[in-house]
């Protein structure tokens, strides 16, 4: 998934007790730091653990798990990020600095792989029958909805990270996004179980072809992200609701995915809004309680339902129970992280969480190093696991030093230079039902990370 804002950004317009700071949302970058690790490793099985990941994958999917809890972290603070400040300007300044330097290190990297001829390019970067379309789906950062295959299998997750930033631009601008994300995320796991069987996939980019559907797509988006940066209050909300349209006639007829799975996807990070909410008083606990239960049911009645054997040497039920299995693991890491969201987090795991964007994308790339160099051994290899381990921290240490935090501040000075705290977007979002500010203190920004992980189930496939 993508960077998110820290822990230590303010969080969205409600009451905030004047104690909550950096410190107590450590935990969120605990979880960030976690999930990273885990994508990292579960990636790094494939090389160096062939015989142990099959044995885990019967029970658990831990790339699913990685996944699930990064769209969970980012439910919880994104929309708290656009309403510390009332700035769509911002918000989009914000998220561009943070995703797309090292997004097109990453690919650079990739890149000069493949025509070097050192390793194979994926079809979704530089071998397609459609270059343009290709290359537009990934600055888009949309082609998991292009029906474009990602050029690094990580990069899927960017796609439905996107979608929720356009839904929450737009539910903003309409003013349905403090008090309403438990009916949203309600309303996404009914229809997911309700519709997501029965909508196509990928029906644009074929009849019309990738090509056409990209172009439109980079068009329309880009005019989306332009218009919501106006300071004209209309043009914003105009912008911000062309960007949420384009989100929701992807997500029900471009997919790559099932819809049913596009759609679980989204009610997680809705869910994890609800329970941001609930934990601010902006709504009660009973309505994020059902919100939770509503996702929870529509993403395990949709894989029990949906997932089918897509490779060889699966069964259905081991499939159907890893992903179970996944979703009660990361509902169980969340709340621990909650529940001891009060204490002291160690400052190794703030760390973590804030380079796990650059552990998320870096790790792919250093896995085909690792090919190229020493190759993949037939049986359990573990003591190769530790030097990619180590391999992958300091590399993603640097990537932060030197291209995460340095474009991270350039944009957070062009933001207070164009941007003013409270534009005139929306008078009415991050306020209470009596009409006043009811937004927190703003707090220090550090960076966040994405989710990861690429499919061995139906999610990380």
């Amino acid at each position: 998934m993508v960077p998110d804002p820290s822990p230590g950004s303010d969080g969205p317009g409600g009451p905030v007790p004047p104690a909550i700071g950096a410190e107590r949302l450590g935990w969120l970058d605990a979880l960030r730091g976690i999930a990273a690790i885990v994508v990292a490793l579960h990636h790094g099985c494939y090389n160096y653990l062939p015989q142990f990941r099959h044995e885990i994958l019967q029970w658990l999917d831990p790339g699913s798990v990685g996944v699930l809890l990064f769209f969970l972290v980012s439910g919880y603070i994104i929309p708290a990020s656009l309403e510390r400040t009332g700035s769509l300007r911002r918000f989009w300044i914000s998220r561009l600095f943070r995703i797309y330097p090292l997004l097109i290190a990453v690919l650079t990297a990739t890149l000069l792989l493949g025509v070097t001829g050192l390793s194979p390019l994926r079809q979704g970067l530089g071998e397609s029958s459609e270059p343009l379309g290709a290359v537009l789906a990934h600055l888009t950062m949309m082609q998991d909805l292009l029906a474009v295959p990602s050029a690094l299998n990580v990069l899927w997750t960017l796609s439905y990270e996107m979608v929720f930033y356009l839904l929450v631009v737009a539910l903003f601008a309409l003013g349905r996004l403090d008090r309403h994300s438990a009916g949203i995320a309600t309303a996404l796991a009914v229809a997911a179980l309700g519709l997501g069987a029965v909508l196509p996939t990928a029906v644009l980019s074929s009849r019309l072809g990738v090509t056409t559907v990209a172009v439109t797509t980079a068009l329309v988006m880009t005019a989306a992200i332009a218009l919501a940066c106006s300071s004209r209050a209309w043009i914003a909300r105009t912008g911000a609701l062309l960007g949420g349209a384009l989100a929701v006639v992807l997500v029900l007829a471009n997919a790559r995915i099932e819809a049913w799975e596009g759609l679980a996807l989204l009610g997680v990070m809705f869910a994890g809004t609800a329970i941001h909410r609930a934990e601010r008083g902006q709504i009660s606990a009973r309505a994020a309680a059902v919100a939770v239960a509503a996702v929870l049911t529509a993403a395990i009645g949709g894989g029990l339902w949906n997932l089918t054997v897509y490779a060889p040497g699966q069964t259905e039920a081991v499939l159907k129970r890893s992903w179970v299995i996944g979703i009660a693991v990361t509902a169980l890491l969340f709340a621990a992280g909650m529940a001891l969201r009060h204490r002291r987090t160690p400052r190794r795991l703030t760390r973590l969480g804030m380079i796990s964007f650059s552990v998320y994308l870096v790790h792919p790339v250093l896995l085909t190093i690792s090919d190229l160099t020493i190759g993949r051994p037939r049986t359990d290899a573990p003591l190769l696991l530790v030097p990619y381990l180590l391999a992958v921290l300091i590399v993603s240490h640097l990537t932060y030093r030197c291209v995460e935090a340095p474009l991270q501040r350039l944009g957070r000075r062009l933001a207070r230079r164009t941007a003013p705290v409270r534009p005139p977007v929306l008078p009415a979002a991050g306020r209470g039902e009596d009409g006043k500010d009811t937004s927190g203190p703003s707090e220090r920004e550090k960076p966040g990370s994405p989710p990861g992980g690429d499919r061995a189930t139906r999610i990380t496939r």
